[in-house]
């Protein structure tokens, strides 16, 4: 009876410990892609290539934290 108990806490804490994992670095890689932007010599058209970049590593993160489980 006990153990299915730890069984069901161990997935919480395992999805929650992700989710703020996920969420630490989420913030960063947009804050970091956001900064590029502030500067009046960058435009748009420079800092396309590190958005795309950005965009590719949130999705493989989230693909290998919630759907890559083998």
């Amino acid at each position: 009876m006990l153990g299915g108990w730890n069984k069901k806490a161990r997935s919480t804490m395992n999805k929650i410990t992700t989710l703020v994992g996920l969420s630490f670095a989420l913030f960063f890689l947009i804050g970091l892609a956001t900064t590029l932007t502030r500067s009046m010599m960058i435009s748009f058209f420079d800092v396309l290539p590190v958005y795309i970049l950005m965009g590719v590593a949130i999705v493989m993160m989230f693909y290998e934290a919630f759907f890559d489980k083998e």
